[in-house]
């Protein structure tokens, strides 16, 4: 089948998901054409040492931020800073949002673009429809330019590995994920010590532990059904790869038949199921993901999945004492093919360059200022989370949580893995959410939820209007 969109393809795929903003003009109505291999250069700067780019020095740039768990301070105090000391006469237009598919696709749509977004959170963009259509800037001109730091050194050499791949699609990157990101279960090192609990590293001893939980009056799990189905599919994925090895969620993300039917995500979800309907919290499928997360600094609830953000997105409502810790995902029976220790990790939390906007070459000049060391560092030091830039962690010392999630990451060695598919089909991440808060809240039993989730997968495979990927 033809990996080609046309543009009414793209259109209709955009609106079914209800990616616009408005039915008649739509995300690609303005466009004038599809595809973007350069930067574009009828908007081009003088080329130099400090600027290898050529980025426009008195043109402006617009900066779109996700304000979710990382906030934006990041960007208005580090990077965007960063940027104007090395190009003082260009003027960066900041905006913060939670919701960056209402706020950019009618800028899109209408022909002013920003040129640098954080797509993230609940109401992010189709990353695998944007790139379809050509509407992100190829990111290749940015890794092959020297870096802040090191002029002999280019971009993509000051990254750490598996950068580059996380946001490529069919190997041309479009994507920079930027964050390091660990994923795994989170717990107060305050209330375990208090009650002399231990965490968990097999099955059998997260189930017992689960009982002395609820016994103490305390949940013993949950994740937030409203908005956040995503946290557990995560969880269950986790769980299928320990038991079936990484190769499970690389048939998944390649679509391959069958995928989702996989002996080892029926186990893992079988598993899970039970987890939820013995040990969920009360209500949780009603509650959005910050609802559930203060039950838990309140020590109303015990184990709750999520990725390392966690920490710095509670800091307003942790108790000084709490100290988050993380746990792995625990294995599922004595025979997984991963050690307990295995995680998931990635490059997380992507930012792009929209290829039809005014200054995308400010864009890209803005992103290797955010590869810098400095601006490696001063991310971290405001939120608490380590990023992709090589040593810009030097000599920091983290938070609990962050720091228990980075032992992880280390006890893991090569047991570390990744999954993209969520990224690339936005409709399938969609439904495995939608199956899994039926799985959890007990209304499916694990054959129907995989067998949902590889009904749509098989839908998108035969789907000719979409884009396939690999990996």
């Amino acid at each position: 089948m033809s990996n080609e969109l046309t543009r009414r393809t793209v259109l209709r795929r955009a609106a079914a998901a209800g990616l616009l903003a408005t039915p008649a003009a739509g995300l690609l109505a303005a466009c004038a054409d599809s595809g973007s291999e350069e930067p574009s250069t009828s908007n081009t700067g003088e080329v130099s040492a400090n600027n290898p780019l050529g980025a426009p020095e008195d043109q402006p740039i617009n900066v779109v931020i996700f304000n979710g768990g990382y906030g934006d301070k990041y960007a208005t105090d580090v990077h965007e800073p960063l940027y104007k000391k090395a190009h003082p006469k260009s003027e960066v237009k900041h905006q913060s949002s939670q919701a960056i598919s209402t706020l950019v696709q009618p800028l899109i749509a209408g022909g002013n673009a920003p040129e640098f977004v954080n797509n993230s959170g609940e109401k992010s963009m189709d990353f695998g429809a944007l790139v379809a259509d050509g509407q992100l800037q190829d990111l290749t001109p940015l890794l092959d330019a020297p870096s802040v730091d090191d002029p002999n050194k280019k971009v993509r050499d000051t990254l750490m590995p598996g950068t580059i791949d996380a946001g490529s699609f069919n190997g041309k990157p479009y994507v920079l994920y930027y964050v390091s990101t660990v994923f795994g279960i989170w717990y107060s090192g305050k209330l375990f010590a208090d009650h002399g609990w231990k965490p968990a590293s097999t099955w059998s001893e997260f189930t017992a532990l689960c009982e002395e939980i609820k016994k103490a009056g305390i949940a013993p799990y949950a994740y937030a059904g409203a908005n956040a189905a995503y946290y557990q599919w995560n969880v269950i994925l986790t769980s299928a790869a320990k038991i079936g090895g990484m190769d499970v969620l690389k048939n998944i993300d390649n679509l391959e038949d069958g995928a989702w039917k996989a002996d080892a995500v029926k186990q893992a979800a079988e598993a899970w199921a039970e987890i939820g309907a013995k040990y969920n919290l009360q209500g949780a499928e009603g509650l959005k993901h910050t609802d559930v997360q203060l039950k838990q600094n309140q020590y109303q609830l015990a184990f709750y999945p999520s990725g390392d953000w966690l920490e710095n997105e509670q800091k307003k409502d942790t108790p000084d004492d709490f100290k988050y810790q993380m746990m792995p995902t625990p294995s599922v029976t004595a025979s997984d093919k991963l050690k307990p220790t295995a995680v998931r990790a990635a490059a997380g939390e992507g930012y792009i360059v929209l290829a039809k906007s005014k200054n995308p070459k400010g864009g890209l000049e803005y992103m290797r200022q955010m590869l810098s060391k400095a601006g490696g560092k001063g991310f971290t030091e405001t939120v608490k989370a380590p990023t992709v830039v090589q040593g810009s962690t030097d000599g920091l010392t983290f938070t609990p949580g962050t720091q228990s999630s980075q032992d992880a990451l280390k006890a893991a060695g090569q047991e570390v893995f990744n999954l993209y598919f969520d990224g690339w089909y936005k409709d399938l991440d969609k439904e495995a959410r939608t199956a899994t808060n039926e799985l959890m809240f007990g209304r499916i039993k694990a054959d129907a939820f995989v067998e949902r989730i590889q009904k749509k997968a098989d839908e998108i495979k035969k789907d000719s209007s979409v884009t396939k990927f690999k990996r």
